[in-house]
């Protein structure tokens, strides 16, 4: 499993590191956008947080890009990675919600275990018409923290009112 790892970290493009990948500004740009077509084409928001064993020092730069890569390498055609912050990654994703929660599910199980004491969780919302792009990320990042709090490969999506 090293080598697949070590080579799918090296064939990726290494604008795919997370200093290159779109940043939390041009993800709410892309968001609202992407909002406007919400009533007509489906759509959804999937937040995926790293969970640590130990919460004493930041992640090496090396355990980011490979993170980075297998992200990137598990995305379907047309989804879209950004960075929401050090440790968490945002993804537009096309299609229904039930599409949403198997992408979401296979991006935390990607990373999960890859990289020695870091495994990964998974908020999503459903993007739906009237939505602003603040509300979309709070919800998606409200779930992420319910994800986290149950632990590791969990994905929560978005059902309610809060």
């Amino acid at each position: 499993m090293t080598s697949l790892l070590t080579e799918t970290a090296t064939t990726v493009p290494a604008t795919l590191d997370t200093g290159l990948l779109p940043g939390p500004t041009e993800l709410h740009a892309r968001l609202t956008a992407r909002l406007l077509e919400a009533g007509t084409r489906p759509g959804a928001l999937v937040v995926v947080g790293l969970l640590r064993r130990d919460t004493g020092w930041p992640l090496a730069g090396s355990a980011i890009t490979t993170v980075t890569a297998l992200l990137a390498g598990a995305l379907r055609g047309d989804d879209w990675l950004a960075r929401e912050d050090h440790t968490e990654f945002a993804v537009l994703a096309d299609g229904a919600p039930a599409d949403a929660d198997v992408l979401a599910a296979r991006l935390a199980g990607v990373v999960t275990g890859a990289v020695t004491g870091i495994h990964a969780c998974a908020g999503v919302v459903t993007l739906e018409t009237g939505m602003t792009a603040h509300e979309a990320e709070r919800r998606a990042v409200l779930c992420l923290d319910a994800a986290r709090h149950r632990g590791p490969n969990t994905v929560v999506h978005y059902r309610g009112t809060r």
